[in-house]
């Protein structure tokens, strides 16, 4: 299993997006209202579930990485980035897609391309399981890693941080430079 590094950070995504989304669903909600007529309150009640939703798939995908859940974790970030795109489509006054729960995560184009390799990397451990049978909890595939797989949490939790950096805190600083008028540079 190549990918599994990559898709642990997914899942680990998953799992603390999830959780923010359910505890403060208010701005996925109006990001979501932005293209659906639905009662705002109504919105942010299905966002909770659907964030406690994402938040199992996660974990379930963290404690026994299966083809079923390594797909899941595909579906999932598919679907992310199926919303960011067309949120930045719309244009309009969408100045977050709520992911983490909170008004600091600007739709980008970034959003986008990290959605697409996550899901990728989660497809591949879908495949890879499903062609090696190497399925089985977590544990019993760190097993065979250096460390008893050590080192690879560590970096996946790293690789996590470092994600939920770039589409929160950097997205952050491109919108603010795009708002004062400083287009010079990667945004």
């Amino acid at each position: 299993m190549e990918l599994i590094g990559p898709y642990l950070c997914a899942c680990v995504l998953l799992v603390g997006a999830g959780i923010a989304k359910a505890v403060r669903p208010g701005d996925t909600a109006r990001a979501v209202a932005a293209s659906v007529p639905v009662p705002l309150a109504t919105l942010a009640l299905l966002v909770r579930v659907a964030a406690a939703a994402e938040a199992l798939v996660g974990a379930a995908g963290l404690v026994r990485p299966s083809t079923w859940t390594a797909a899941l974790v595909a579906l999932s970030y598919l679907a992310f980035a199926a919303f960011v795109t067309v949120a930045r489509s719309r244009g309009g006054p969408l100045a977050t897609c709520g992911c983490f729960g909170t008004p600091d995560t600007p739709a980008t184009r970034l959003h986008v391309v990290v959605d697409l390799v996550l899901a990728a990397s989660a497809a591949s451990t879908a495949t890879a399981v499903a062609v090696d049978d190497t399925g089985g909890w977590l544990p019993s595939l760190l097993a065979g890693q250096p460390w008893h797989g050590a080192p690879l949490a560590g970096v996946s939790l790293l690789g996590a941080w470092l994600t939920f950096l770039a589409l929160g805190r950097l997205a952050t600083l491109g919108a603010t430079r795009q708002s004062l008028g400083i287009t010079r540079g990667p945004v």
